[in-house]
């Protein structure tokens, strides 16, 4: 049997370390002030998300989905044409871990067979293409392709391109993204 940890509570930015003169908010600023690195722009990602729904909620770390909506399982996944390293050409746009294993208990482990865990996937990409335009705070830089997981599951794959993406569902702007979100989710209505 799995022992989650227990839920901490939301931090706020001035709490202090036990020693030294150090805040949270200083090690936000070290690890976290640039929203370009991927692992950083795809929590931006998430958080995105979470705001057009309303979800107040904090991230789980390793859970089977990235933002709890109503009971919509949603999943997150970004990509952008530029990183934080030097590059000869943009980055393709490609969203990854599409499937992924489910837990059994402490004893069982992993499972083999890969799935998709979501009910929605959201596929962000930051569509800069210029470094000096490149600010991921702005909404209008982001289009999302929102995939119910049945559109996913017939193609079988752990990762697809932008283009592949486009062929599933048209993008969306940030102002249009709890719309599409929830009409995916409603199909029928």
């Amino acid at each position: 049997m799995w022992v989650s940890a227990p839920d901490s509570p939301a931090l706020q930015g001035d709490e202090q370390f036990t020693e030294g003169d150090a805040t949270v908010l200083d090690f936000w600023r070290f690890a976290m002030s640039d929203l370009r690195v991927n692992n950083v722009r795809g929590y931006l990602a998430e958080f995105l998300v979470a705001r057009a729904l309303g979800v107040a909620a904090k991230r789980v770390e390793w859970d089977d989905y990235d933002v709890l909506w109503n009971d919509v399982k949603i999943e997150v996944k970004s990509s952008a044409y530029l990183q934080v390293w030097p590059q000869r050409a943009p980055s393709q746009i490609r969203f990854a871990g599409l499937r992924g294993r489910t837990w059994g208990d402490i004893t069982q482990g992993m499972s083999v067979e890969k799935i998709y865990k979501a009910d929605i996937y959201v596929l962000a990409s930051l569509t800069t293409r210029d470094h000096r335009d490149y600010d991921p705070l702005d909404v209008g830089a982001w289009e999302f392709f929102v995939v119910p997981r049945s559109v996913l599951a017939e193609l079988k794959a752990d990762s697809i391109g932008r283009a592949t993406a486009a062929r599933l569902a048209a993008p969306v702007g940030y102002d249009q993204l709890a719309a599409a979100i929830i009409a995916a989710a409603n199909p029928s209505a």
